[in-house]
């Protein structure tokens, strides 16, 4: 039988979970969604041939479906390293993933300047996008269950897909400066993932 104390530290670590888990969802999503954005509103002008603007948009935004095609290999094979390697390294492993693709795409030259190779990196930097969201929802949620005290699990593990919904509102940007703000936002990637690495190391999670 758990003693008290047991309990205590039980509760303590599914709250850390918890919270790591809808941290690191949150901005995976918004690294994520922010690419849905801006491939609607400055991806054609700059990574796709100006001849067709349908066209251009088209194939834009046929990238962003691209992501979810590594879905599904994202949360088998980061979910089967979670369970022979740890949900804490996989995690850290997708938070690196997201940020660094998603400043690469931030990185990449124009149409004008390279060709048919700025969109073939496109498409390889939203699969790896794709591949790392997956690994961090479904390691998220299974490592808030693993911690979660037994009747409250879908409670908790219900945060990490509301982290999903915590970015939908942005900020008006003219359109004078939209392609110079959503390159920023691209390149910011891999410095918002920094700080949520270490507050997931700092969190004392142990594994069951």
């Amino acid at each position: 039988m758990a003693s008290p104390k047991d309990d205590a530290h039980g509760g303590r670590q599914a709250k850390k979970a918890t919270a790591s888990g809808w941290i690191g969802s949150a901005l995976e999503y918004y690294n994520f969604f922010i690419y849905a954005q801006e491939a609607a509103l400055i991806f054609p002008q700059l990574f796709f041939p100006s001849g067709n603007p349908k066209v251009a948009i088209i194939a834009s935004l046929a990238t962003y479906g691209v992501g979810y095609v590594a879905r599904p290999i994202g949360a088998f094979v980061l979910g089967h390293l979670g369970d022979t390697h740890g949900r804490k390294n996989v995690l850290f492993i997708c938070m690196f993933l997201m940020g660094f693709s998603t400043m690469a795409v931030g990185l990449l030259p124009t149409y004008h300047s390279v060709g048919m190779l700025v969109p073939a990196l496109l498409v390889v930097l939203r699969l790896i996008q794709g591949f790392a969201v997956a690994g961090e929802i479904s390691g998220a949620s299974s490592m808030i269950l693993e911690h979660a005290p037994f009747g409250r699990r879908g409670y908790y593990a219900s945060f990490t897909g509301g982290a999903g919904r915590s970015d939908s509102r942005g900020r008006r940007v003219p359109a004078a400066r939209r392609v110079h703000a959503g390159r920023h936002v691209q390149r910011m990637g891999l410095a918002r993932a920094v700080p949520a690495v270490g507050l997931r190391s700092r969190r004392g999670l142990h594994h069951p």
